[in-house]
Parts: structure tokens; C-alpha cells; sequence
């Protein structure tokens, strides 16, 4: 049997100032909260949090996060939120942040609300939590049986932070479509646990529309802390149409390849999520035999947003191949999303696709 699967967050809020309103969100879904946030969000955002929590007349527990989604951090902080009795965790930050707090929520059986500061990933409203070592080496995927009962997000909040990570966003964002279509052609399984829905290839498609008509002029916007119209799609591009997307509608080769980036040494790891999944957007558009036109559209994007379109941009111009075999490695190591799209893909393949980008972008 085939059976097509939708899954989201029961509850989305985005606009300027909304933070403020955490409190009052909260109080509907638990009485005891807690709170996870690196010192460096909590240093901007606090004020706002408790401010919001004391206007609802709700207590929390606010735990520091050490930085990295790992088995280690999130097995301290469920042990934190048993031994303070939480009915709810809210994670107050970027991506690792926000999977830590979904696999804290899974482990404890209690709801989880997301508040992102950036709009750098799309991983606020899945139900899924990407897991690394210790050291920040790739691991793989937690499911979870719900997405987010709440996931609130700030404009204002957003373009406050460093502009790469709204333009990191936006390379994540874009795998959407190009990862949908590359799953949906071979009819393969989604991260939702079936077959894609009309409404999940649609919201693909918006999220790449959005992206192309407003990404630039969102961009020049937040580089001047403006919340604009463009820039509040953007943010929802980013954020709810990138994230529903991908989680019904399919993973392919991009985000494979980005895994493939982690087992590599050096500078590259300084590169976000957002900014490893670009590159990994046009390796696989190479390994799928899209035309250089078609190629150098997301190409010309990538470079008038600064995401990398080089291998130098990743801080691999004396890349070995052999380091490029490794990534091809963990990216068609079984269970890996390459498979959505070719399962007879090999480590040679994706290393020669890399190269081939590299060779497109600095001609």
C-alpha cells in the first residue's frame, strides 16, 4: 500500500515583536517551561523572555546549552528537565539549539516550542532532530512521533542577528524544490513517513518562487536591520515553507553532501549549515545533468548573497581527492538521503561533481 503522509506544527507565529508574547503562548501549553539557550541568545533575548513570562504570571527554568546538538547534551538536559519537573521545553535560538530541545522534549514525553533567532535553517518546524558527535562529526537523524506544538519566530529578532546566517537560510531553503523533485522521481519515502502530498510539493515550489522574487532585496534589507514585506517572506521562506517542505516532500543529494562535509577536517567546519547546503544544492544539480544555464541560475543567486559557490569558499582549495572521496563516502553510506535520488550513486561520482561545480564557478 501507498499511503501519502502531511505532517506540521500544530501552531505558527511569525511578525516584528512577537517574542514578547512567548509568556502568554507558553502558558497555554505547560506550566513549568523549560528553557534552553546558548549565554550569547540569552544575552539578547533574555530581557525580552522574562519580561513575557512575568506579564503571564508563569515561572520557568532557564538551562544554559553548551553549543552542540550531541547524545551527551541532550541525556544532561532531559536529566535537568526531569529533575525540575518541566512539562515543556522551548529551545530560544539557532538550529542545534532547537534540535536539542526536540530530542529533550521526545525523551521527557512533553511538548516542545521552538523560538528561533535566526531564520538559518529549516529546522524549526520538523519533527526531527539532525545529531552530531561531541566534536561536531555528523551521527544522523532522531524522528519524533509530533512536530512543535508552537514554533514563534521574531522578524525583528532575525535581522538583528549577522546577515550571513539569513543568507545561510536561504541556501538551505533553496535544496527544498531541487531535493522534492529529485525524491519525487523516483516516488521515494519521505522524512514524514510516506509519500508526498500535493500540498508538499506546492509549498516546495513557493519556498523556491519566494526565494528567487524576494531573496535579494530581503538581503540588502536585513544587512540594514529593516523588517520589510520582502524580508518577512523570506523568513517564512525560510523557516515554515523550506521546513514543511523538505520534511514531506523529500531529501536527495544536498543535504547528503553536507553530511559528506562534516568528516573532513578544518576550516570548513567555521561554515554553517546553510552555507555547506548551497554547495551541496549545486553538486547535486551537477550529479542530476541540469544544464550550465540552469545551473549558473542558483549559481548567480548563491554569489549576490555570499553563500559559496567555490571550493575556495569552503576553505578546501588544497582539498585532496581523497578528502573528496570521503565525502562522497558518508554521503552514500546506507540510509543516506543520496539514496532518495540514486541509490547506485558512488563516492567517486559526488567527489568528480564537487570538482565540476568548482570548475562552473571559477571559469
Amino acid at each position: 500500500m501507498q499511503k501519502k503522509v502531511f505532517i506540521s506544527p500544530k501552531k505558527y507565529i511569525q511578525g516584528a515583536g512577537v517574542l514578547s508574547e512567548i509568556g502568554e503562548e507558553v502558558a497555554k501549553i505547560g506550566k513549568a517551561p523549560l528553557v534552553l539557550s546558548d549565554s550569547i541568545v540569552w544575552d539578547i533575548t533574555g530581557d525580552t523572555v522574562k519580561e513575557s513570562f512575568e506579564a503571564a504570571n508563569t515561572t520557568y527554568i532557564y538551562e544554559e546549552f553548551t553549543g552542540e546538538a550531541s547524545n551527551t547534551e541532550i541525556t544532561r538536559l532531559t536529566e535537568v528537565g526531569k529533575d525540575k519537573k518541566a512539562d515543556v521545553v522551548i529551545g530560544l535560538g539557532g538550529g542545534k539549539t532547537i534540535d536539542t530541545a526536540k530530542a529533550v522534549g521526545d525523551a521527557l514525553g512533553i511538548p516542545v516550542v521552538v523560538a528561533p533567532t535566526t531564520a538559518s535553517t529549516d529546522a524549526p518546524t520538523s519533527a526531527l532532530s539532525v545529531i552530531y558527535s561531541d566534536e561536531g562529526v555528523f551521527e544522523g537523524y532522531k524522528f519524533y512521533n509530533k512536530n512543535p506544538e508552537l514554533v514563534l519566530i521574531d522578524s525583528k529578532v532575525v535581522v538583528g542577528a549577522p546577515i550571513f546566517l539569513l543568507a545561510s537560510g536561504m541556501g538551505d531553503a533553496m535544496a527544498t524544490l531541487v531535493e522534492v523533485k529529485a525524491s519525487q522521481k523516483r516516488n521515494s519515502n519521505t522524512m514524514a513517513g510516506g509519500k508526498a502530498t500535493l500540498a508538499a510539493i506546492a509549498i516546495a515550489e513557493k519556498a523556491e518562487e519566494i526565494l528567487f522574487d524576494q531573496g535579494i532585496a530581503a538581503y540588502k534589507a536585513a544587512k540594514q536591520k529593516i523588517v520589510t514585506p520582502q524580508v518577512e517572506a523570506i523568513i517564512e521562506a525560510n523557516t515554515l515553507l523550506s521546513g514543511i517542505g523538505f520534511e514531506n516532500g523529500g531529501l536527495a543529494a544536498a543535504h547528503a553532501i553536507h553530511n559528506g562535509f562534516t568528516a573532513l577536517k578544518g576550516d570548513i567546519h567555521k561554515l554553517t549549515h546553510g552555507q555547506k547546503v548551497a554547495y551541496g544544492v549545486l553538486t547535486q544539480l551537477v550529479l542530476e545533468g541540469y544544464s550550465e544555464k540552469e545551473i549558473m541560475r542558483y549559481v548567480d543567486f548563491f554569489k549576490s548573497i555570499e553563500l559559496p559557490t567555490t571550493l575556495k569558499d569552503l576553505h578546501l582549495e588544497d582539498v585532496a581527492y581523497e578528502d573528496l572521496l570521503e565525502i562522497g563516502k558518508l554521503a552514500t553510506v546506507e540510509g543516506e538521503t543520496t539514496h532518495n535520488m540514486n541509490p547506485e550513486l558512488t563516492p567517486e561520482q559526488v567527489a568528480d561533481a564537487i570538482l565540476a561545480v568548482n570548475a562552473l564557478t571559477t571559469a
